[in-house]
């Protein structure tokens, strides 16, 4: 089992407006081996993006939040559909 320890604050706390995009791992080159057990599968993806919350896709800097509701994905998805 890996001993690294997540900084998940840290990682949340990066501002996209000042980061230096260079230090941020593209999505596309993150390629977790599907075999692995779920754990093992996080540990990996956290492993190769080194950010959970802030990442590259190409030239585009994501950032990643959520906040704590009974709202679903899938509740936000039917509302905005709806609102079109």
């Amino acid at each position: 089992m890996d001993n690294t320890i997540y900084n998940f604050e840290a990682m949340r706390s990066v501002d996209i407006r000042t980061v230096d995009p260079s230090t941020l791992v593209d999505i596309r080159d993150v390629n977790v081996n599907p075999n692995l057990p779920f754990t093992e599968k996080v540990l990996d993806y956290l492993n190769q993006i080194k950010n959970a919350y802030c990442f590259r896709f190409d030239n585009v800097i994501v950032k990643i939040s959520h906040t704590q509701t009974e709202t679903t994905l899938e509740d936000c998805m039917e509302g905005f559909y709806r609102s079109l």
